[in-house]
């Protein structure tokens, strides 16, 4: 669109970016680093789903993907709150790039917020390979610091989902939680705790700090999720997902974000290998995952280290699991990600299975119901796929999930 408002640097000074939220661990701590970079960032709250849902059936055409619809009708909801000043507020999208619906969430938000009256708000786009703002600026510092933010999440995600359901005080793990986040965003704001010796310090305490909860001794169902990003790790895409499966009597795994990321780098010199991409954006990808690794090891470790937590293999050993079930050139949507956490998780012991798509998101359709035979036969998994969408009953959906929960209680006797 031409006449779309663009972000400038003098904006930077008055504006208040809102960032949507899909995984809010995670997200808290990526808005502490919008913050500490000059930027006044405010994460949208996950509070009211069917009011999104109704914003974006509204504005957005019922042919594209439901997280386009939650994402873009979470935004427009909150321009019409009344909670912020229309005249100094931008909205921040992230563009991925590649054969997902997602690709277009920028001219689809741009083109929804014309028909809702707020073509004047400026739209960040925000991707490393293209940028159209000149007042938002991606630093290397900024990077490393949303690198680290990414792991001190998955690790806060990872250990409260284990302790949560079986925590003697109700909400400790939850309490923890905020503190650390408290904790490692004040050290962002000092320039302190995203380099790897004050990570490992850091994440050696965070885990020491988990250890400490007093647990229950109980058998729980364990139940991993996988699926299309957002709805995997969005309380309002998948219908509290996690809180209903703890409701449930079990314990629930949900694989890294980082691994995402993982994924996407090493898609580029596959693509290399496959099609003749250029080879030096192929070095600098591996050039980049061996900095990655190295932190990864150190993740894992500080997990491992009391013995008590059920840790993930590192993203190169499941990648090997994938080897003669998947092809690598699958990486369409979450591609063979998909199917190599569906292995992983199995492989810890979380053979119950609940992999999420939004209805019609053809690539993970093929990825996730196309690979759940293959899957089950190799791990002997007990896998369930949930669609999503605005037409979906969450009783329809907890149904299937209560299908899931007793064969695994047969599994297990309980």
């Amino acid at each position: 669109m031409n006449d779309r408002v663009e972000f400038t640097k003098e904006m930077k000074k008055t504006y208040t970016l809102l960032l949507p939220n899909m995984a809010p661990i995670h997200f808290n701590l990526l808005r502490r680093v919008f913050q500490n970079f000059g930027y006044k960032a405010k994460l949208l709250e996950m509070d009211n789903s069917g009011v999104f849902v109704e914003a974006g059936l509204k504005y957005v055409h019922n042919d594209i993907c439901y997280p386009a619809q939650l994402v873009i009708g979470q935004m427009i909801s909150a321009l019409e709150s009344g909670k912020y000043d229309i005249d100094k507020v931008a909205l921040v999208i992230t563009q991925t790039g590649g054969g997902c619906r997602a690709s277009n969430y920028l001219p689809l938000l741009r083109k929804a917020l014309k028909r809702a009256g707020f073509e004047k708000v400026p739209v960040v786009s925000l991707s490393l390979s293209h940028m159209e703002n000149s007042g938002f600026k991606i630093t290397l510092r900024m990077l490393i610091q949303a690198f680290a933010a990414l792991i001190y999440g998955d690790v806060m995600m990872i250990l409260s989902n284990q302790i949560r359901p079986y925590e003697k005080n109700k909400g400790e793990s939850d309490a923890l939680v905020e503190k650390w986040i408290k904790i490692i965003g004040d050290k962002f704001k000092k320039n302190r705790g995203f380099l790897f010796g004050e990570m490992k310090t850091n994440l050696d305490k965070m885990v020491s700090s988990f250890v400490k909860i007093e647990k229950k001794e109980e058998k729980k169902i364990k139940v991993g999720i996988v699926g299309e990003i957002y709805m995997k790790y969005s309380a309002i895409g998948n219908n509290n997902l996690i809180q209903f499966l703890e409701s449930q009597g079990s314990e629930v795994m949900v694989p890294s974000l980082f691994g995402f990321v993982f994924y996407c780098l090493t898609n580029i010199p596959q693509d290399e290998l496959y099609y003749g991409h250029k080879k030096l954006t192929a070095i600098g990808s591996n050039l980049l995952m061996n900095i990655f690794y190295k932190t990864e090891r150190t993740m894992l470790k500080a997990m491992a280290k009391p013995g008590c937590f059920i840790v993930p293999l590192p993203f190169l050993e499941m990648r090997k699991m994938v080897n003669g079930v998947i092809d690598y050139g699958v990486k369409m949507g979450e591609g063979w990600l998909l199917t190599g956490e569906m292995i992983d998780l199995a492989h810890m012991g979380y053979k119950n299975i609940v992999s999420v798509q939004p209805f019609g998101c053809l690539p993970n359709h093929v990825v996730s119901k196309g690979m759940i035979r293959k899957v089950s036969e190799v791990t002997g998994a007990n896998i369930v796929a949930i669609d999503y969408d605005p037409s979906q009953t969450n009783v329809n959906q907890e149904n299937r999930l209560k299908l899931m929960l007793s064969i695994a209680k047969e599994n297990l006797n309980l």
